[in-house]
């Protein structure tokens, strides 16, 4: 395994919509081992394979108190509600910005041995999967700001 660099917000790689895995093989196995362990060292609840340079549609999440877990070709087939959050992003460290996700989502995908998994999520795990997902089309959290003055620099971040 390896910690991998996370590209910086301004890298025109996040802008770019990645492409579907069609073939779970040994280096799908190496990028999700290698993304797993980069999210953890960063601190981060997850990571899409953009993220790190990779142009697939690969996420990993790692919760507090939970197993990090991948989901290769993920999308949303269902939101409801709507709440105010407070999110962040590895690839803008000190920046928090005040955005607008589901209250829950229903996402399905494959894990990493390629079955089948449809997933029900609600609070951060939801906003987790939005998160992510949005990074596979080329999105990113400050996309969803309302207004200005709603991206907060964190005290004491260096940026």
């Amino acid at each position: 395994m390896a910690i991998l660099p996370i590209l910086p917000f301004g890298n025109p790689i996040l802008r770019q919509k990645s492409k579907r895995v069609s073939n779970i093989d040994g280096s799908i196995q190496k990028l999700i081992d290698d993304m797993i362990e980069t999210m953890r060292d960063a601190n981060g609840a997850g990571l899409a394979a953009p993220q790190i340079g990779r142009l697939l549609r690969v996420i990993v999440i790692g919760l507090p108190e939970e197993e990090p877990f991948a989901l290769i070709n993920p999308q949303i087939v269902k939101r409801s509600g709507e709440r105010e959050v407070m999110e962040g992003c590895l690839c803008l460290p000190g920046y928090r910005g005040e955005i607008k996700r589901a209250v829950s989502v229903t996402a399905k995908g494959r894990d990493r041995h390629g079955k089948e998994v449809r997933l029900k999520a609600e609070d951060l795990l939801a906003q987790t999967l939005e998160h992510e997902i949005d990074h596979l089309n080329g999105v990113l959290y400050v996309d969803h700001l309302q207004g200005e003055g709603r991206l907060y620099k964190i005290e004491g971040s260096e940026l």
